[in-house]
């Protein structure tokens, strides 16, 4: 039993070595591949994820390797259908941009108090539920032709708002998570 503790780690590497062809896939103009390797890294982390909570089989490595592989995975794939011209370069600039901004407020808060605890927020999951939609809508729109323009523009207006609104709230919470520990 002790051995399947490990099993939510190793579909975590598996979602790793699937961003590599994941970007292959989007930069190759393969989207319905493209498509189906990114649900199945997407599948894989609620797999993971069902089965560290249902067994308590949670990790610190887990709980490090998990966020960095959906960062990865979402992060490449703005990038890549960027630079399809697919989506426009601002819009990953916005995501990437507030990704680098919480991680910065984490480690500013953990240098000031030495006690980080990542906790996400409504707003945090909010968005990474937008920015997966994003991707899957936008490559079943580029491989299938099966989802409106006007829907994928719609998206990219729903992920604007929401990354924007999702960073404003964790800049805010850090702020005063790092006011509280320092006075």
């Amino acid at each position: 039993m002790t051995r399947l503790r490990h099993i939510p780690n190793i579909i975590t590497f598996f979602r790793l070595l699937l961003i590599p062809p994941v970007a292959w896939a989007i930069l190759r103009e393969h989207y319905a591949t493209a498509f189906w390797l990114f649900t199945l890294a997407g599948f894989s982390d609620g797999v993971d994820g069902f089965l560290a909570r249902r067994f308590s089989w949670q990790s610190e490595l887990g709980a490090t390797l998990d966020p960095i592989a959906d960062k990865l995975l979402m992060i490449v794939s703005f990038y890549c259908l960027s630079w399809q011209g697919v989506l426009p370069w601002w819009l990953f600039a916005v995501v990437l941009a507030r990704d680098l901004i919480i991680v910065g407020g984490a480690l500013a808060y953990q240098f000031v108090t030495r006690a980080l605890k990542m906790e996400p927020i409504f707003l945090g999951k909010v968005n990474t539920v937008v920015q997966i939609v994003m991707i899957m809508v936008l490559l079943v729109h580029l491989a299938y032709r099966q989802v409106p323009v006007a829907w994928v523009d719609a998206l990219a207006v729903l992920l604007l708002l929401s990354t924007l609104a999702s960073g404003v709230a964790y800049v805010v919470i850090w702020l005063n998570k790092t006011r509280s520990a320092a006075g």
